[in-house]
C-alpha cells in the first residue's frame, strides 16, 4: 500500500541543515515548526518539521522511517541542557588528542543527541589517509559511559560551516552558515564560464575549497552565452566589420573590434547583441545572392542569373 504523500514530513536537525524525509502516519496534524522525535541511522534524535510534503520524493533503499512522537517541553528543556555541555566535551576530546600524539587531526565540535544518549565527536585531518582514533574514541568512551561515542569525520566545507565567521569575500557571515543547507559540486569551469580571475585568492573560500558562490550565476551565464557569438568570431556591427574580442554576457552585449578604413589600429566599440549579426551567414548569403540560377537554363528565365552557355 502507497503511503499517502500528505504524511510526509520535511525534518531539520540544525538551524542550517539539510532536510530529512519522514512518514509521520503515525502522528497526524503535524504542523509546521512544531518539534518530533525520529529514529535515524545515528539513533534518536529531536528535529523541527519544516516541510509538509506536497511532492512525493525519491524514496531511499530503506524508505522512509517513521516519526515516533511529537517532542514535548520536557525534550526540548533536555536537548538545550546537554547542548550546554558540547563545549566541554570538545575541550577534552582536545585534550586527549593532543595527549595522543594525533597529528593532523582536528577536533571541531562536539554533538550530543536530544537525551545524551550519544555523543559524536567532529573532526577533520589535513590528508586524505585514514587516521586510527581507536585509542581516542575509547578514552572518550570511558569517560562518558552513559553515552555511544561516535568519531565523524566531515570535510573542510563543513568545518567552514560549523565555524562561522566571515567569508572571503567581505560577507559579514559566510554563506555555508547563513543559509546554504546542501553543498553543490563546484568546478573550475564555473569560475572560467563567468569570466572570473583564476588566481586562487580570488576563487578560493575560508575552507580552502573553490568558493560554493561560484555555482551561484553560473546557468545564467551558460544561457546568456549561447546566444552571444563567441571570441575571435567575425560580425558585421552599424559601424562595419570587425571580431569580437569580449563578451558581457549579463548584459547581453560584446566588444568589437572594428576595422576602419585609412586606420591602423581597430576601433574598439561595445554593442548589443540585435546589433550586429554574423558575418559567415551574411557572406553566404551574399554569394547565393551572386550564384547563377541552377533551375532555368536558356530562353525563359526570368530571374536574370540563367547559367550563360
Amino acid at each position: 500500500m502507497q503511503t499517502d504523500i500528505k504524511n510526509i514530513i520535511g525534518v531539520r536537525f540544525s538551524k542550517i541543515g539539510k532536510i530529512y524525509h519522514f512518514d509521520s502516519s503515525t502522528v497526524p496534524d503535524l504542523n509546521l515548526g512544531e518539534h518530533v522525535i525520529v529514529d535515524t541511522s545515528r539513533g534518536k534524535h529531536l528535529g523541527e518539521v519544516v516541510q509538509l510534503v506536497q511532492d512525493i520524493p525519491e524514496k531511499g533503499d530503506g524508505g522512509w522511517k517513521p516519526v515516533e512522537r511529537r517532542a514535548t517541553p520536557r525534550d526540548l528543556l533536555l536537548q538545550q541542557s546537554w547542548q550546554n555541555k558540547q563545549t566541554e566535551a570538545m575541550i577534552n576530546c582536545r585534550a586527549r588528542a593532543a595527549e595522543l600524539k594525533l597529528r593532523g587531526v582536528k577536533i571541531i565540535a562536539a554533538e550530543y543527541n536530544y537525551d545524551g544518549s550519544r555523543l559524536a565527536f567532529l573532526f577533520n585531518t589535513e590528508s586524505e589517509d585514514k587516521v586510527d582514533l581507536k585509542s581516542l574514541k575509547k578514552d572518550m568512551q570511558e569517560l562518558y559511559p552513559k553515552s555511544h561515542i561516535e568519531m565523524r569525520q566531515i570535510g573542510p566545507r563543513d568545518v567552514a560551516k560549523l565555524l562561522g565567521g566571515m567569508g572571503a569575500c567581505g560577507i559579514e557571515t559566510r554563506c555555508c552558515s547563513k543559509f546554504l543547507t546542501e553543498f553543490s559540486p563546484i568546478s573550475i569551469k564555473m569560475a572560467k564560464e563567468q569570466g572570473i580571475s583564476l588566481t586562487p585568492n580570488e576563487i578560493t573560500g575560508m575552507c580552502g575549497r573553490l568558493r560554493c558562490c561560484l555555482i551561484y550565476e553560473y546557468e545564467q551565464y551558460v544561457e546568456a552565452r549561447k546566444k552571444l557569438p563567441k571570441r575571435n568570431k567575425r560580425v558585421v556591427t552599424p559601424k562595419g566589420e570587425g571580431k569580437v574580442v569580449d563578451i558581457l554576457p549579463m548584459s547581453d552585449k560584446v566588444v568589437v573590434a572594428v576595422e576602419v578604413e585609412g586606420e591602423q589600429r581597430p576601433q574598439y566599440q561595445t554593442f548589443l547583441r540585435e546589433e550586429i549579426q554574423p558575418w559567415d551567414e551574411l557572406e553566404a548569403l551574399r554569394r547565393k545572392s551572386e550564384a547563377p540560377c541552377d533551375r532555368h537554363e536558356g530562353g525563359g528565365c526570368t530571374c536574370g542569373k540563367a547559367k550563360k552557355s
